[in-house]
């Protein structure tokens, strides 16, 4: 870094997680450049966090933003997953580029405003929607930059192997400049060639991978156990994540250890989606439903790289949401039992160990690193974490990217 007290950014009186005393955040093209009390300089904008604890931006590393709000469109949806794919299915073949742009920017927005900096975005291709929900996003991804990080990953929600076309689709988005590619193998008639063909197309591509996989509570069978066999075959280790694996939460201690050492050894991430997979899960067994969430902080305790995200918004998968990854956490917690002593262990889910499982570089409140900042109202971690604290202004690469002032009680 150049020595000069020069800054486009003074971020001052900040409280970090784990620090001792108020801090100042220097900020110069785009990157930290000092951190400690008291900073001299000079800056072309300097704020006053007044306090307030102030987290790296909030990453969600699994949404659909292609089919966010459409509850206005198919209400009933019957219930359960099935029910969700089949009213989503329905609605496609008439989805236009602007319409899937209007409700994805309208959920991006919420989320920017929330906190997150940096997402990853599920795209269904098939021959009913084709590439325009894929354009949609590429559009999002251009306008939105200055706010948000959004990586795009494209995958077959309704099944690959029947019919050549979408493997096509796929193959011409990624060419198109798609991120990364994901799978789905439990809708495909012939799941293990859906795997092969998806981890085939990666490898010529070179592109990370990210599955939907186990979403149901049937313990028998499992796709897992694969997904780790082909990424070790591949040399994919560290690139692979699964999303939902609901089935481990309904395993027995012994094969969880299991799968937990199989999933380390692989280098296979795992993101829970409490939301949904709280939604859509157990039904058949009413009052009685079990949580139907993968206990991913015990994954994390053995070494797997793990997030919470929020996967659907306002559609027939999950009726709900307003875009707080604090809020998914604290649902997660509170899910899982889990203590103050480990909000910290819940808050590394939507920040640092998602940005690991997404490969986010130089991610984090560090000298060097990318200057995205958020300022929460509250002024200690375990009272943002439990009480949902709003975040009141943000910093993306150290350019001011949203504000919400607290509100104000008018006695």
């Amino acid at each position: 870094m150049p020595q000069t007290n020069s800054f486009d950014l003074l971020l001052r009186n900040a409280r970090l997680r784990g620090g001792q005393g108020l801090q100042d955040i220097a900020v110069r093209q785009g990157r930290i450049a000092a951190i400690g009390p008291d900073l001299t300089g000079t800056a072309a904008l300097e704020e006053d966090a007044g306090g307030c604890l102030v987290l790296p931006g909030l990453v969600d590393t699994h949404i659909h933003l292609d089919k966010s709000c459409l509850l206005c469109r198919c209400r009933d949806a019957g219930g359960g997953l099935k029910g969700a794919i089949a009213a989503v299915s329905g609605l496609k073949r008439a989805f236009t580029v602007e319409d899937v742009y209007q409700r994805g920017a309208r959920t991006l927005e919420r989320a920017i405003m929330q906190g997150t900096m940096h997402m990853r975005a599920h795209v269904e291709l098939d021959p009913l929607v084709g590439l325009r929900s894929f354009e949609a996003m590429t559009r999002l991804k251009r306008d939105y930059a200055f706010a948000i990080d959004l990586s795009i990953c494209v995958f077959p929600q309704e099944g690959m192997t029947h019919d050549p076309a979408v493997e096509r689709l796929l193959a011409q988005a990624l060419a198109e400049g798609a991120d990364l590619l994901g799978g789905c193998p439990y809708t495909d008639a012939d799941p293990s060639l859906q795997m092969e063909r998806i981890f085939a197309l990666a490898v010529a591509h070179d592109v990370d991978l990210d599955f939907h996989l186990d979403f149901d509570l049937d313990p028998s069978w499992s796709h897992l156990e694969e997904i780790c066999r082909r990424t070790v075959a591949a040399g994919w280790q560290g690139r692979v994540a699964v999303g939902h694996a609901t089935k481990l939460a309904a395993i027995d201690d012994a094969a969880l250890d299991r799968m937990t050492a199989l999933l380390a050894e692989a280098g296979v991430g795992v993101t829970a989606l409490p939301a949904t997979d709280l939604y859509l899960n157990g039904r058949d067994q009413g009052h009685r439903a079990p949580r139907g969430v993968a206990p991913v902080h015990l994954l994390a305790d053995g070494g797997v790289t793990v997030s919470v995200a929020t996967n659907n918004v306002l559609n027939p998968f999950t009726p709900f949401g307003d875009g707080s990854l604090i809020r998914m956490g604290n649902l997660y917690a509170n899910l899982m039992h889990l203590g103050p002593e480990r909000f910290g262990d819940c808050l590394d889910m939507v920040s640092t160990t998602a940005a690991r499982l997404m490969r986010i570089a130089d991610y984090g409140i560090a000298v060097g690193g990318q200057a995205d900042l958020i300022v929460l109202d509250a002024d200690d971690e375990a009272d943002a974490f439990g009480g949902i604290a709003t975040p009141l202004m943000g910093f993306k690469r150290g350019r001011k990217s949203f504000v919400r002032p607290a509100a104000t009680l008018v006695r």
